[in-house]
């Protein structure tokens, strides 16, 4: 089937799938609010095989040491997944399912497959990648960018992690785990119980994201946008928290968003 955008709608929700422009969300609409912060480069984009950054780009891989491009100097960041074009499997008035084959400069084939389910009130991400071939380390996660205001009022983070990653100079995780800062945030934060961060606009809406997965990335250092990105691990994980595919096992991770108007 082609990669051309996918609109999904449930009651007064409706959601842009762009399976060509990285497999990201491209809107998502309640009652005529756009939510996500429009343009090529944001909406929701799926973070995969490796979310955040890699250090110098570079992650151990069984007895080899592999160099992604850098695309952040001096880092690696977010995977390559959003930088090529999926393809849609198959699509119906509320579900979408869309895949992505890794190429270079991913070392290993596999397939990447992302579901996209919208109720009236809630959008579900579920994202899976599988390999027949080698094993690999691997993580998957997403970047939404809400935005900041609706109806001229800023959004309210309100969360409560068991940690937060200590940031090097660098922008990565130095290893230590310290009692959760104020914002502003570029910062990855623990939550063993799950993921569960709610946004409020005040007077708008409420959207609470939750997952499975332990760790969230929150970034809030732009005026018009607010990142809340569930993730199967910290920045620079391939390294640090990695995670196997293997040909008996895939990594798969969801992430839902629910939301209130008010």
């Amino acid at each position: 089937m082609s990669n051309e955008d996918i609109t999904l709608t449930a009651g007064d929700a409706e959601v842009t799938v762009q399976p060509g422009n990285g497999g990201r969300i491209g809107g998502l609409k309640v009652a005529g609010t756009q939510l996500l912060r429009q343009g090529e480069r944001f909406g929701c984009f799926p973070m995969v095989p490796w979310c955040g950054r890699i250090r110098d780009g570079r992650f151990r891989d069984g007895a080899t040491v592999r160099q992604m491009p850098l695309n952040s100097p001096p880092h690696a960041i977010h995977g390559t997944a959003r930088d090529g074009a999926w393809r849609t499997a198959r699509t119906s008035a509320d579900e979408a399912v869309i895949t992505y084959d890794l190429v270079d400069p991913w070392p290993h084939s596999g397939r990447v497959t992302q579901i996209v389910a919208l109720t009236d009130s809630s959008l579900t991400l579920t994202m899976s990648v599988e390999t027949y071939e080698d094993s690999f380390p691997a993580q998957i996660g997403w970047h939404p960018w809400f935005h900041r205001t609706l109806g001229g009022k800023a959004v309210e983070l309100d969360f409560t992690p068991a940690w937060q990653e200590e940031r090097g100079d660098d922008h990565l995780p130095t290893g230590n785990r310290v009692d959760p800062k104020p914002g502003p945030w570029d910062d990855c934060f623990g939550m063993p119980d799950g993921v569960d961060v709610t946004l409020t606009w005040p007077g708008e809406l409420t959207l609470k994201v939750t997952s499975p997965e332990q760790w969230v990335v929150v970034y809030d250092e732009q005026d018009e946008a607010v990142c809340v990105e569930p993730q199967t691990g910290p920045p620079n994980g391939l390294n640090t928290h990695p995670r196997l595919v293997t040909p008996l096992e895939p990594l798969e991770a969801t992430t839902t968003w629910t939301w209130t108007r008010l």
